[in-house]
């Protein structure tokens, strides 16, 4: 009986060493697929952030600060907005400037005008755009 325990564990390791040496051996040999592969995962989450992001901003277009209901519901999107910039490391070191005047007009909420919020959608879209782009370039690559 010992014996075949001693066979079935030196199997059972033999076994696991062999299966350890091939994925060492894959990961080697495809080591650039495998980090492409990585990196279309992260950029897509980036993607899904973004294409959230576009939504948010159309939405803005949709109400207007001259009306006191309309512009709760806009201090609101973008409050959601500001989160979701935070929330993204890499996207909030890309959109520090448009953050500093969400969280502004989130803090006195009165500097807010119709002006104001549409010069904000169209600085946040068109920076957003450019982060799109930026980001199929690192695809690309």
């Amino acid at each position: 009986m010992k014996q075949i325990d001693f066979w079935v564990s030196f199997l059972a390791s033999l076994f696991t060493i062999s299966a350890s040496g091939l994925a060492i051996y894959i990961y080697v040999v495809n080591k650039d697929k495998i980090s492409t592969a990585f990196n279309l995962l992260l950029n897509y989450s980036k993607q899904l952030t973004l294409s959230e992001l576009k939504f948010k901003i159309e939405r803005l277009n949709d109400f207007t600060t001259n009306e006191t209901e309309q512009k709760k519901e806009v201090i609101n999107i973008l409050s959601e907005i500001e989160g979701q910039i935070i929330g993204n490391k890499k996207i909030k070191s890309e959109l520090e400037p448009q953050s500093e005047k969400i969280k502004s007009f989130l803090e006195n909420s009165r500097t807010l005008t119709e002006p104001k919020k549409r010069s904000l959608v169209s600085e946040l879209r068109e920076s957003v755009r450019n982060i799109d782009i930026s980001n199929y370039q690192n695809i690309i690559k």
